[in-house]
């Protein structure tokens, strides 16, 4: 250990301005750059979450972040590499609709281009109605999404650096840009190449409101009013058979009935024929075993479509289609050729272009009118999915999509992509039975193709026949080398464009991809897939994921599944899942509910330290109250770094390898030496929380005790041989308590090792305890806490005399157990001159050390 040069201590240190000026100072000497020479074995990489870039980031993303950020501190200081990277997450329909409100227009694919385009508003226009929102070439569009998340990035760059994220800022990258473009399409080739992407026509899950088809994992399950009515259709020999619905209107969808093949109820009618009410549609009865026999008339129609299981009957029994309501969320206009017979053509037209809602109130009316509706409708609530961000039920709609297989529908992938999860560490370890019960319940593949403007274009190209129609069976694609591509403006090798959308020449493809196919390759676009053959060998696959628990569905599995069948591996190591920030009520934080609280109010008031410390104090996967109270207790813990190094660094230049002779200096060395090896085993853990108490509670007691002791002696009270003991273990001890608490409080350890080391704390090893324990000796480490529980004792006795601490005491008697007394007396001098103790008398007696007498001096 080389000398340290004479300490540079402010006269009032203080936390202020200590995030502006230490961020300078990274950024200009590239601090958290990486360092790309460096091996595979010695670099560690994190694919850094891409945040949505659609308005403001919220204290829960502080929260998460700062988990990242504090294990690509410790890392680095291990002497790993760090390749931490920011992306962003710029596409899709969050995007869409801020740009919507942000500038008041909306897309119209139709328009021309308009280069010389101004929006009519510059702000959050919210008071404009859609149907006032100015239309857009969706290039006029695209522009303006891109204008506005590049204004976003800079507010997020802004923010992050303001909160000491230690990533690379020479390394990010965007979900829309050119890089991430040609990425996505390249996989998306490379998938239709392998046959893992396919089109197909097929109902899928459709939100009308949005007008783009919703993948599975994007669902959510809502209580949603509605009646049960009981109906009855009709039998041969003029019985009827009852069954119940909340969605009367899509009785002319009707297919079949289907009942459980084990119920007794409906077994003489399995392979019969029913016909509709109104409608007069004939229908067979059939047997499937997810019939519920315990739920309503435990007989219930299938239509194409209301639900799922609808999808699921369809599929497996082989029947028909018959669907009634568009993409726009109405009942077809034309009337369906199953239903062109009266009375059905008629009644049929009373529903013809209704919404859902009115055309269940019209087809109750008429089922009153026929007789069909036995008794009134019965309020209930039932669950209905809906898009995420959607706030109506979604409709099946019959669409032609595009997909990526998931193991939906292939037992012998699913079991691959399960024993890819029993690869992966989760931490914490349970949130693996997370993805093991989504890859379990998948019911179909992934759905990728989105009816969106602002995203990754679907690479390919339709011939047209004869007739105009589209070849969807040979889609048209582009080399790799021309990637990236839109379709929509670009035209395919061997074409021109003035074939564009006529017989005989060429289509685009008008779909982009779902914002998750472009992210779920995050490892491939920031790792330089492709692009950086170099780079993309040092860092994939990568070591770390962090994100959030409920994102396992959709960006942890969808990587996962993206890098199997590209790469045959994981995509990363490990995977580090962050709970959520509850509100005072312990709702979860989200935009979508309001409850959100933003960060910058936060970070300058408690200053980014107290609000770190705040966010380490929480372990991985548990949720977290958000405290203020927290991040207070956090910047005193920034300000007693700065208060005790400087009364440390006060007494001039320190000799480190002084050697450190006094018991309870060489003991405090040696808890120090076990702190490091706890804090360090939590680290390797994953468990910066345990890191951090085990840090913190000796930083403590290293102030409240330690120092306090060792004051009058570091001073030369006791001689200068004691005296440079103390300064030596005071030195040794705060160089490894900063690089301790370096991760979690950046700004005011840094601060404080610029005082008297030069470079970066952050780029400092990790402390080792071999030194320590080489400069305790034999030491016993419990000394420490046993003149400290002797110190508390005095101290509690002049405040229950309510006197000064300074206050001198006459007389004290310490009793405990003989081993406590033995120690105890290595420290007696210091415990004297702590306690201004003129007689210390030490008593093997009791099996616990207390203080049993204390006398005070008399006031003078």
């Amino acid at each position: 250990m080389s000398t340290y040069r004479a300490p540079n201590v402010p006269d009032k240190p203080s936390l202020e301005g200590l995030e502006h000026k230490w961020d300078a100072v990274w950024r200009e000497q590239g601090t958290y750059r990486f360092d790309r020479s460096r091996s595979r074995a010695e670099i560690y990489s994190i694919d850094t979450p891409p945040p949505t870039v659609s308005g403001s980031l919220h204290v829960g993303h502080v929260f998460s972040y700062t988990h990242t950020d504090l294990i690509a501190r410790y890392q680095r200081m291990r002497g790993r590499e760090v390749f931490y990277p920011m992306g962003w997450d710029d596409n899709g329909l969050p995007t869409e609709r801020r740009v919507q409100n942000y500038f008041g227009v909306r897309c119209d694919p139709s328009l021309p281009y308009d280069p010389g385009f101004t929006p009519p508003h510059a702000g959050e226009a919210t008071s404009v109605k859609a149907a006032d929102q100015v239309p857009v070439s969706r290039r006029n569009f695209v522009e303006l999404c891109e204008r506005l998340t590049a204004e976003d990035e800079k507010q997020f760059g802004a923010l992050w650096r303001r909160l000491g994220l230690s990533v690379d800022w020479t390394q990010h990258y965007q979900t829309i840009d050119t890089v991430a473009r040609t990425a996505s399409q390249r996989a998306f080739l490379r998938n239709l190449a392998r046959g893992d992407a396919y089109s197909a026509e097929a109902p899928g899950l459709w939100d009308v409101t949005f007008q783009t088809a919703v993948a599975q994992a994007e669902l959510e399950a809502r209580d949603y009013p509605g009646h049960f009515h009981r109906v009855a259709f009709h039998r041969p020999d003029g019985g009827v058979v009852h069954i119940e619905t909340t969605r009367p209107e899509l009785i002319p969808a009707c297919v079949a009935l289907v009942a459980h093949p084990d119920d007794e109820r409906y077994q003489h009618l399995f392979g019969t024929t029913v016909t509709t009410p109104v409608f007069g549609v004939e229908v067979p009865v059939l047997a499937h075993p997810a019939a519920e026999p315990d739920k309503g008339a435990g007989i219930a129609m299938c239509c194409t479509f209301g639900d799922l299981t609808d999808v699921q009957w369809w599929r497996e029994l082989d029947l028909p289609t018959r669907s009634v309501i568009g993409r726009d969320g109405r009942l077809l206009r034309e009337t369906p050729p199953w239903l062109a017979h009266e009375p059905a053509a008629t009644a049929y037209a009373d529903l013809a272009g209704r919404t859902t809602f009115s055309a269940r109130e019209a087809m109750v009316a008429h089922l009153r009118e026929s007789g069909d509706l036995d008794g009134e409708p019965q309020p209930t609530q039932r669950k209905a999915n809906f898009f995420e961000k959607g706030d109506k039920p979604l409709e099946i709609v019959t669409s032609r999509q595009w997909y990526i297989r998931n193991g939906g529908r292939d037992a012998d992938l699913r079991a691959e992509l399960l024993a890819r999860g029993a690869e992966l560490q989760f931490h914490p370890d349970f949130m693996r039975v997370r993805y093991e019960n989504w890859v379990n319940g998948l019911n179909g593949d992934w759905l990728i193709s989105r009816q969106r403007f602002f995203g990754v274009p679907i690479p390919v190209w339709y011939r047209l026949d004869d007739e105009g129609q589209p070849v969807h069976e040979d889609p048209l694609v582009p080399d790799e080398a021309d990637l990236p591509v839109d379709p929509t403006s670009d035209v395919p090798r061997g074409y021109t464009e003035d074939q564009r959308d006529v017989p005989g020449g060429f289509t685009a493809d008008p779909d982009v991809m779902d914002t998750w196919a472009t992210s779920s390759l995050s490892p491939q676009i920031a790792g330089g897939w492709e692009r950086d053959p170099d780079l993309f060998e040092r860092v994939f696959p990568m070591d770390l994921r962090p994100q959030g628990q409920d994102i396992i569905r959709t960006w942890l599995f969808s990587t996962v599944v993206r890098a199997h069948l590209e790469h045959g591996s994981l995509p990363w190591r490990h995977a580090a899942i962050s709970g959520w920030i509850l509100d005072p009520d312990r709702k979860k934080m989200s935009k979508s509910k309001g409850n959100v609280v933003t960060p910058m109010g936060l970070l300058e008031q408690h200053g980014s330290d107290g609000v770190r410390y705040w966010a380490a104090s929480a372990r991985l996967g548990t949720d977290a109250a958000f405290e203020e109270g927290q991040m207070k207790i956090g910047r005193r813990l920034a300000i007693k770094v700065l208060n005790v190094s400087k009364f440390a660094l006060s007494m001039g230049a320190v000799d480190p390898d002084a050697e450190v002779t006094e018991p309870l200096d060489r003991a405090t060395l040696a808890a120090l030496a076990d702190v490091i090896e706890e804090a360090t085993a939590a680290f390797e853990a994953y468990d910066h929380t345990r890191a951090l108490q085990v840090t913190e509670t000796f930083f403590w007691t290293f102030c409240d005790d330690y120092v306090e002791l060792v004051k009058d002696r570091a001073y030369g009270g006791h001689g200068e041989q004691a005296a440079a003991s103390a300064r030596a273990a005071l030195a040794r001890a705060l160089d490894v308590l900063l690089r301790l608490l370096a991760p979690f409080i950046p700004f005011a350890t840094e601060e404080v090792w610029s005082w008297w080391r030069q470079g970066s704390v952050h780029r400092a090893s990790w402390p080792d305890p071999a030194g320590l324990r080489a400069a305790a000796g034999d030491a016993d480490p419990r000394l420490l806490g046993v003149v400290g529980t002797a110190l508390a004792g005095v101290r509690k006795a002049k405040s229950e005399a309510k006197v000064s601490q300074r206050t001198e005491v006459e007389r004290v008697v310490v009793a405990g157990p003989a081993g406590d007394m033995a120690l105890l007396e290595g420290a007696a001098s210091d415990l004297r001159a702590a306690g201004r103790v003129a007689d210390l008398r030490l008593v093997a007696d009791g099996d616990a050390l207390a203080v049993r007498e204390a006398t005070l001096a008399p006031p003078r």
